[in-house]
């Protein structure tokens, strides 16, 4: 699989994408609407992919984040969200859009897993991170967010939401974040076989993969 050149991409500049600190779920799903029309991507978002990183400790550790403090730019998210580009008919690696990364943008996905990851860093086992894969089409359909989880008990924001209307699934469905954020190392795909992903990619959560997965699963969407 060659490598991506960056410089025969669209020059993508961040700062004009809607984006709403600590909501990064909708960010990327407002990402992904604009790289649809815009022609970045396919009008349909065929070849955009959501993916939803967390553990079940709701603690991981990703580098290179804009909300860090510190110089390796470290921070301990309870869930990160991003945006995967494949590209079907194409050689090139798939690409990585995070709104929240200080690398560049869009990043090919090994640099990303590389920088972000860091898979050869030895953390403890509560702080490793799972991935589940949505195929963005599907991510349209059915995701909604009321924003409930950044209320606290007394009913004030913990973050100040973004401007525009909560997002609403198409049947209706209000909220339904916590399924996507919801990971257990228990059920991660033991096979990365064509029908075992093809089956998974085609369901609403998606494919449910270990760090050890994530760019394997990448060579074997259908």
């Amino acid at each position: 699989m060659s490598s991506v050149i960056i410089s025969e991409l669209p020059a993508m500049d961040a700062t004009r994408f809607q984006h709403t600190p600590y909501y990064c779920e909708e960010n990327v799903y407002l990402l992904c609407k604009t790289l649809c029309e815009s022609g970045v991507a396919d009008e349909t978002g065929s070849d955009l992919f959501v993916v939803f990183i967390s553990n079940e400790r709701k603690q991981v550790p990703l580098w290179h984040q804009k909300a860090s403090t510190r110089a390796d730019g470290i921070v301990l998210w309870d869930y990160h969200v991003i945006c995967v580009q494949r590209k079907k008919e194409s050689d090139s690696e798939p690409l990585v859009w995070d709104l929240d990364s200080t690398l560049p943008f869009p990043s090919p996905l090994a640099s990303y897993v590389t920088e972000t990851i860091q898979p050869s860093f030895q953390l403890f086992a509560e702080y490793q991170r799972f991935f589940r894969v949505v195929h963005a089409p599907l991510f349209f359909k059915h995701f909604a967010s009321d924003r409930r989880h950044m209320k606290a008990p007394d009913g004030s924001w913990i973050a100040q939401p973004p401007p525009y209307q909560p997002i609403v699934a198409q049947d209706g469905v209000l909220h339904n974040l916590s399924e996507y954020t919801a990971m257990s190392a228990t059920d991660t795909l033991s096979s990365l076989d064509p029908d075992t992903v093809s089956e998974a990619i085609s369901q609403k959560l998606g494919v449910f993969v270990s760090h050890s997965q994530l760019q394997d699963l990448f060579t074997k969407l259908p």
